[in-house]
């Protein structure tokens, strides 16, 4: 999508600080941390809700799950803890309409939702 800034990352037409890159999704820190570790993962193929996530995606969701437990222990938090969050739709929060998955991790997390 021309004017999905998710997918101008993936394009490398605007910087991000990668933390982990393959041929099916990209993962980078996110620009406003909600906590100390707060690394952003999407798939490189443009999915705008989960709602429009489709039986053929069923592979890449389960690559995209594999990548968070990869970059969560070369990352060092893995036994401590992380907490993923994919919002959908504008009223959870979702801002970027590509589908993403917040890692969350550097310190305990209570109750709040972020």
């Amino acid at each position: 999508m021309e004017d999905c800034v998710f997918c101008k990352i993936i394009n490398k037409e605007i910087p991000s600080d990668i933390v982990y890159e393959d041929e099916k999704v990209i993962a980078f820190k996110d620009i406003n941390p909600a906590t100390p570790i707060h690394i952003l993962v999407i798939p490189k193929k443009h999915i705008a809700t989960l709602l429009d996530v489709t039986e053929e995606d069923s592979i890449l969701i389960a690559h995209i799950y594999q990548v968070i437990n990869k970059i969560a222990r070369e990352n060092g938090f893995a036994e401590n803890g992380f907490r993923i969050i994919a919002n959908c739709g504008k009223d959870s929060g979702q801002e970027v309409m590509h589908i993403h998955f917040h890692i969350l991790a550097g310190r305990k997390l209570g109750d709040k939702i972020v």
